[in-house]
Parts: C-alpha cells; structure tokens; sequence
C-alpha cells in the first residue's frame, strides 16, 4: 500500500454540521438510511441503474441519489466530486467492497468513509490478509483448515465463489476426501462452480453447532465494545432443502445441488450465559484488529460463529462492516440495545448517533478514514 489517506486531508471543506450519510444502495444500505433519518441526518443513495427502484421508492429515507451505470464507477473522479460536494460520509457494506474493490477503496476513494477502509479486505479467506490472521491473532478459535485436499481426514466444508453469481457462495459439503472429488466434480459438471476457482478455496472442517451471527460495535466516542444483535441466515436453496422430511431429502440429494447463497435473515437470542464469553470473544477481536491493521475496528463488526454442544464456541467467518442481517431490526430496533439505551435502535441508526457524538465531543477524526 503506498499510500493512506489522513482523516484530516479527507474532511477538507466539509462542514461535519451538515453531513450526508451515503451507501452503496445495496446489502443493508436501507438500515443505514433509516437510522441516520431516525437521528437527523441527510441521506446519499449511491444506486446502479436498474437496482435503483427500491431506493427511490422508499423516499422517506432518501435525501438524495446518484445513480451510476456500475457500482464501480463510484471512484471515478467525477463521482468522488460530487460526493464531496454533498458532504458525504460513506458507510461501507458487503456490496460497496465486492463492487468497488479493495485497491480502490485503499488508495483511489478520496472520500471520508465510516470505519477503517483497510481492513475490509480481511474478509477474504485466502491472500496475505484474510480474517484466519485476525481470529489467529485474537487467539479464537476457528475451523481448522487444510491447505490441500489430500489432507481432508474429517467432514469439511468447501467455500469457493459460485460459478455465475461471482459474489455468491459455491461451497458444498464432503464426508471426506473421496467424497470431496464426487461432489466437487458433480458441481462442476452441473455449472455450480468452475474447476479453476479450486485453487482459490478454503476448505473448512465442518463444525456442527448452533449458528449465529454476533452484531457487534466498537464505539469510539464511548470507548466501549457493545454487543446489538444477533440474527441467523436464510439461505436459498437450502432452507427450502431442509424444510423436507429427511425421507424426500434423501430422494433428491442426488438430482438437487444445496447451494448457500443468502436471501434473508431472521432474528436470534441466545443462552445468558453465553454472553460473558461473546463479549470476551469481541473484545480479544477487537484488541488483535488494533494490532494488526490500525487503527483497528471502527463501528460495526459481525462474528459469524458455531456454539457446539459443550458451550464452545468456534468462529467460522467474520464481517468487518455493517452486516446484513441488521436490516431485520429497522425501525423497530435490536434486542440488546435497549440495554445501552433504553430503548431499541438499529445498527443503523447505532452508526448514526456515533457520528453525532463524535462531531459534538471532537472526535470525528477518529471514526474515518
């Protein structure tokens, strides 16, 4: 990287007193503008033509839009001039990273962005920075992996991108090594991933547990480390799988491909005693991202994780930025943010009130990049 923007530099003829909360119009970009409406702050869709109808329709939280032929001209000179212009802050979701690009973001965005840009890319699960280094880091436990398919000695799951929805999931199960290649062939066969994106895999052993995904915020202006929500995927077409009887699953496994793209997220509690250990699990997340990419965690984080039958817990994935599932609490708000607040809030609108608090206590600086 040969360069990093100074927060400074960035908020150059910006009036924090008048900003605009701006999103790629997609993922969960409409919790974004909600919440920055629910606290008095101007909103900036960012839409690609022919995804904007939501945006605009939706108009009581939409100030103002560009609409872009592509998602990655948004670093155009032309587009980073007219975001200046509006004051914007950009918040970074899945859809913003994926299309955009992480050079981009890095070193070609010369507009303020909520969080930490460079640590987005930690999200992937193969390079020299992926989130294996981050939760290796933190000392949490994590699926183990294999860095060749000859060493596959227990059930794994195989996570590579699909073969036509470039931004979805490929992955598929295996009993074990043998069972890898018949499966792994079959999907190529079927045209659900390509042979030549094996290379880029991971594979996974598989962890049976409950599912969760932990929403977490790491707020500057409180010097805290807060858990929100937790939500569970839908995923299509397996959630239509595995509402059949085992009996009409076996059937069809051999004529149906289960795929894991997301669709949807529904909302999740968890045991009380579970919550010192996830709050432990955050905070070391958040101590190991501060050591490794400073300035570390900024706003909001997803830890994606199983809870096995002995209470363990085991981190299979991680989202640094705004995650998806948040959507779910918009207006009416998360389950455990009433505990900090007193009433329910979004991750959204979470975001929102960090904004305002740090311009009041002079710490806006400290939230962009």
């Amino acid at each position: 990287m040969s360069y990093r923007y100074l927060p400074k530099e960035l908020l150059e003829g910006y009036d924090q007193n008048s900003l605009a909360i701006s999103a790629v119009a997609s993922h969960s970009a409409l919790d974004v503008f909600d919440g920055a409406k629910d606290e008095g702050i101007k909103t900036l869709a960012i839409c690609e033509k022919g995804r904007e109808v939501a945006y605009l329709r939706f108009r009581n939280v939409i100030d103002d839009t560009i609409i872009l032929n592509r998602f990655s001209d948004l670093a155009s000179p032309e587009v980073v001039k007219r975001l200046r212009e509006r004051g914007a802050i950009i918040v970074p979701n899945r859809s913003f990273a994926v299309y955009v690009g992480y050079e981009k973001i890095e070193e070609g965005l010369p507009v303020p962005i909520f969080g930490n840009r460079y640590i987005l890319r930690y999200e992937e699960r193969t390079g020299e920075k992926n989130y294996y280094k981050l939760l290796d880091a933190a000392g949490i436990r994590r699926p183990k992996t294999f860095s060749s398919t000859d060493e596959i000695d227990r059930p794994v799951i195989v996570k590579m991108p699909h073969a036509k929805k470039r931004v979805e999931r490929g992955f598929f199960v295996a009993r074990d090594r043998d069972d890898f290649w018949k499966r792994f062939r079959k999907l190529v066969l079927n045209g659900v991933v390509v042979e030549e994106d094996l290379k880029k895999a991971s594979i996974e052993e598989l962890v049976v547990g409950a599912h969760f995904n932990i929403n977490y915020f790491r707020t500057i202006a409180r010097k805290d480390v807060e858990l929100l929500s937790i939500d569970r995927r839908i995923q299509t077409n397996l959630d239509g799988f595995l509402r059949l009887p085992s009996s009409d699953q076996i059937k069809i496994e051999d004529v149906i491909d289960v795929e894991y793209v997301e669709i949807g997220h529904e909302a999740a509690t968890i045991r009380e005693r579970m919550l010192n250990k996830l709050f432990e699990v955050g905070d070391r997340f958040v101590g190991a991202v501060d050591s490794v990419e400073p300035p570390g965690v900024i706003g909001p984080f997803t830890l994606q994780l199983m809870v096995t039958p002995d209470l363990d817990v085991v981190v299979f994935d991680v989202a640094l930025r705004i995650g998806g599932g948040t959507n779910i609490y918009m207006g009416l708000g998360s389950q455990y943010s009433k505990l900090y607040f007193g009433s329910p809030i979004s991750m959204g609108r979470r975001i929102a009130i960090e904004v305002k608090e740090c311009v009041e206590k002079g710490c806006f600086e400290r939230v962009i990049t």
